[in-house]
């Protein structure tokens, strides 16, 4: 709806209340509306789910419309991404927003910092997806508000080419908010509690949940050792359950990601239930390390399958898991992926030990001979040393064409002392695409850094406390911090207004007219930064 069109809309409401509304002003009203246009969590979940959707088809069209995402764990984290985007590329279009269960785990758990095991409260996976929205409808009302100041500014003048573009501004305005993809570890629980977090982090606004095949009570960071796998039947109930979730809210378009952990899992905590040979659970079974034996040499307490008439003997280890045969990893992927897009799931998520483009490639390939429109999201994974994977792919590379590789230690290629050689230079150029190659060649729809802005606090704080606590003192925070904010024009260099001062103001002159009590007058010292 146009500005023009809300206000005539609201100046109707106020005059079915004739005199008793003579105080409202319908044009306050209809800013008000247009500030705050997504209402409720399940607004947003279907507004963001249909953008997303739409963008996995214009990914099927051309693998180079791949989507992006940056990890948040607070709600200002990923307002100031989806502001930064907006100035920088004048839209958010093929930019979403990542909730990392990590991150919950590490900087909002009630417990501590904790690692990434799914011991963190389940309710602020939903509470952290209601902030982030909080915040990104804040920035809306923020930005929308200087246009009304424009507006009001253009009319008061008499200046009606400046008032009609303000105008047209307004209502051509782009919200802030993205598609979140929510990580919702392992479901917190069988598929009844995985079906109960699930729709409290839709109710919440997010339109995409990704689930791992891990066990719950055993779950690990996908880049740490111990993981432990479920049969396909358990992990395709939580599928379900998240399916039934979304329709039951009203949001069919809602987006399941896969996600599997089996490349690196070489444990499973059960054997499947299998009714006859070939089926999913025998499938699964046969993936075990099993030794033949007969009825003669059954020790006790023993745990035996039989397979083909024989009778075998899984490796069980002291934690009374089950161990898989070694080299089963990627085949055990494809299973898994398959199985996940024909029983409901949307996108496919594959926890590698490296970035390596091939390597995806070729478990994609095998996917899509089955699945033939089967898409990723990736994690581009702090976890990974791109550096020295890149530059050892790249040595690997030039080994393989036989070129001269004297110069180069290929297990010391981290060191700075080839910063600046062909080497480090090429494998430099290969991080720099390897988002549009892996989308060509891999099937990856969206790729995603986890934990980025954990990062780049610890760095930028690091580098703050060294000059504000050494010589430099306050120079290290004027120099390095808000002369850079202003010469990069980052809003925050205002920040009573990012807080919402300028709301608040606009708020209490609609309520209290000229006896409003503003902060912006002549002696805020925001001021300073008009300029």
């Amino acid at each position: 709806m146009t500005y023009f069109a809300e206000i005539h809309r609201q100046t109707g409401i106020k005059h079915q209340h004739g005199q008793s509304w003579q105080g409202v002003d319908p044009e306050f009203a209809a800013r008000l509306r247009l500030q705050n246009r997504f209402q409720t969590g399940l607004d947003i979940a279907r507004y963001t789910a249909k953008i997303m959707r739409e963008d996995m088809a214009a990914y099927d069209r051309d693998p180079a419309a791949y989507t992006q995402s940056l990890g948040c764990w607070h709600g200002f984290i990923g307002q100031q991404k989806m502001i930064s985007i907006k100035k920088h590329y004048g839209t958010t279009k093929g930019r979403y927003l990542y909730l990392s269960g990590w991150m919950i785990a590490a900087l909002r758990s009630e417990f501590g910092p904790l690692p990434d095991q799914s011991m963190h409260e389940k309710t602020s996976v939903p509470a952290l997806i209601e902030e982030l929205y909080t915040f990104l409808r804040q920035a809306d009302a923020r930005e929308l508000g200087g246009l009304f100041r424009d507006f009001d500014t253009a009319r008061d003048a008499g200046d009606e080419e400046a008032a009609a573009t303000a105008q047209k501004a307004i209502d051509n305005h782009e919200t802030h908010l993205v598609p979140i993809i929510a990580d919702i570890d392992a479901g917190f629980g069988n598929a009844e509690a995985t079906y109960l977090l699930a729709k409290k982090m839709i109710e919440a606004g997010a339109c995409a949940l990704q689930i791992e095949n891990q066990v719950s009570d055993e779950k690990q960071c996908g880049h740490q050792d111990g993981k432990v796998t479920v049969p396909h039947e358990d992990f395709l109930q939580k599928i379900r359950a998240i399916r039934y979730a979304f329709l039951e809210l009203g949001v069919p378009d809602g987006i399941i990601v896969a996600r599997t952990d089996s490349l690196g899992a070489g444990l499973t905590k059960q054997i499947a239930y299998s009714r006859e040979p070939g089926d999913l659970g025998d499938q699964y079974n046969g993936f075990l390390d099993c030794e033949e034996v007969d009825a003669g040499q059954i020790g006790n307490g023993e745990v035996l399958i039989g397979r083909e008439g024989r009778l075998l003997r899984p490796r069980r280890l002291p934690s009374n898991l089950f161990q898989f045969r070694p080299g089963t990893g990627e085949d055990r992927v494809v299973l898994d992926c398959i199985t996940s897009l024909q029983n409901g799931a949307d996108l496919l998520w594959i926890e590698t030990e490296k970035p390596h483009v091939e390597q995806i490639a070729g478990m994609v390939d095998r996917i899509r001979a089955v699945v033939p429109h089967a898409k990723l999201v990736y994690n581009n994974s702090p976890s990974f040393n791109w550096t020295l994977n890149f530059r050892q792919q790249v040595y690997d590379t030039w080994a393989e064409d036989g070129r001269d590789l004297t110069d180069y230690d290929r297990d010391r290629l981290m060191s700075q002392h080839y910063d600046d050689s062909e080497l480090a230079k090429e494998a430099d150029e290969k991080i720099r695409t390897f988002q549009a190659d892996a989308a060509r060649r891999a099937g990856v729809f969206h790729h995603l850094i986890t934990l980025p802005t954990y990062h780049t606090a610890a760095l930028s704080t690091d580098n703050l406390a060294k000059r504000y606590f050494g010589e430099e003192a306050m120079l290290g925070y004027v120099k390095q911090v808000q002369r850079e904010e202003i010469r990069q024009g980052i809003a925050c260099v205002k920040h009573q207004s990012m807080a919402g001062s300028d709301i608040g103001d606009d708020h209490k002159e609609a309520f209290a007219g000229e006896a409003a009590l503003k902060a912006g007058g002549k002696d805020n010292t925001m001021n300073q930064f008009a300029a």
